[in-house]
């Protein structure tokens, strides 16, 4: 048995204490597994076990509040050129060329045992990464298509290893899902209504297939499938962290938002909710980049006063709830660029300080290198940071 098969063994045995009590008593009429009916409390909240018999979701929110510190990882074929997680976007990239990069993808150093070890140090109590990006690539095993972590050189689902040690070391684990943009996806809507759809091709990308906004339905269903996927095969997730709220706005009458939430709810009642600034304010939480604002100015300039008043109005729900900001370990840099500068402890500490202050938790980012290890100058850093907490 190499080294690679040992360690996928190791943990697929390592999940399967849990997995199973998970299954247990989620089993409907039917004898379908449904996490719906939970029976056991999650690891992340075995102090609250109380409030989450009577009410998961309050429970969860409740913990919320006392997180204060969260890491985030934007981490995906982007992270192979170095240059951003937008890098397929500004550097005009076609579809096809761009998905050569799965057969690149093989982050032998992505660790999650490290990561998770990591995050403990530093005295966060959750981990967010990027199961799926805007490129569409997905981090996780789906049946929706072909383009996924585990169908390429690492034949690994990265989600899964992260839900068993955040499960084993008593972590909360949040999923970022790019719900509002997809740019391989064949039916999501063309770039004619929001500039950031779709890259600025010089010539029509022979993918993209939409003819009408009865297309974006294809596009609803595939995200719909991939959602139900991380929210049955990966036990308790904390919280799905839907982005980008621009993309929502751009058509926001073609997102059946209501029935997404709906889903997520029904089929893990604790499982907490965020889109950027919010969608429609019925978000658990509010999580604005770098600082706490609205997007209403900007999405009044992109899109008119009709969408305007609709992102007023789900922040003016949201930002009086306990929100989380998210920041960056690399000057304005989400995922993995090898020109960015990184900051130091002091600046961490005073970001965490400042997000304090205005009743958030800070999520704070680094983006993996490209064989899956974590920056060491990231490392030193939320180590120093927290041994100062």
């Amino acid at each position: 048995m190499n080294r690679r098969r040992f360690i996928e063994r190791s943990v697929f045995l390592a999940a399967a204490p849990f997995v199973s009590a998970w299954i247990q008593g989620c089993q409907n009429a039917s004898g379908k597994s449904e996490p719906s009916a939970l029976s056991s409390v999650p690891a992340y909240l075995k102090d609250f076990k109380a409030a989450y018999q009577v009410d998961p979701r309050g429970a969860a929110l409740e913990w919320f509040t006392q997180a204060k510190f969260g890491l985030f990882m934007h981490f995906g074929l982007y992270s192979l050129l170095g240059r951003g997680e937008w890098v397929m976007f500004s550097e005009k990239i076609p579809v096809a060329e761009y998905k050569k990069l799965k057969s690149r993808f093989n982050p032998e150093r992505f660790d999650a045992d490290f990561i998770t070890d990591l995050a403990c140090r530093a005295e966060m109590k959750y981990v967010n990464i990027t199961s799926r990006h805007h490129d569409g690539f997905c981090l996780f095993e789906t049946s929706t298509s072909d383009y996924h972590s585990v169908n390429s050189p690492s034949k690994r689902d990265l989600i899964a290893e992260l839900a068993v040690q955040c499960q084993k070391k008593g972590l909360a684990l949040f999923l970022y899902y790019s719900l509002g943009a997809d740019w391989q996806h064949p039916y999501f809507y063309p770039r004619k209504y929001n500039t950031i759809a779709q890259p600025e091709y010089a010539s029509p990308e022979p993918s993209y297939q939409w003819q009408n906004d009865d297309d974006f339905s294809k596009y609803m269903e595939y995200a719909h499938r991939q959602i139900r996927e991380l929210m049955t095969n990966y036990g308790p997730i904390a919280g799905m962290w839907f982005d980008p709220l621009i993309g929502y706005y751009g058509r926001p009458d073609l997102f059946p938002i209501e029935q997404t939430y709906a889903m997520v709810r029904q089929l893990q009642p604790h499982t907490l909710i965020s889109f950027k600034q919010g969608a429609t304010g019925t978000e658990d939480f509010a999580a604005p980049e770098r600082s706490g604002r609205s997007l209403e100015d900007n999405i009044r300039k992109r899109f008119g006063e009709k969408a305007a008043a609709i992102a007023k109005k789900a922040w003016e729900s949201n930002k009086n709830k306990h929100n989380e900001i998210c920041n960056t370990l690399q000057e304005k840099a989400w995922g993995y660029n090898e020109k960015a500068a990184h900051k130091t402890t002091q600046k961490v500490l005073e970001m965490l300080s400042s997000a304090i202050q205005q009743k958030s938790n800070l999520l704070l980012n680094t983006g993996p290198l490209p064989d899956g290890s974590i920056h060491p100058e990231d490392i030193k850093v939320l180590s120093e940071v927290g041994k100062h907490i």
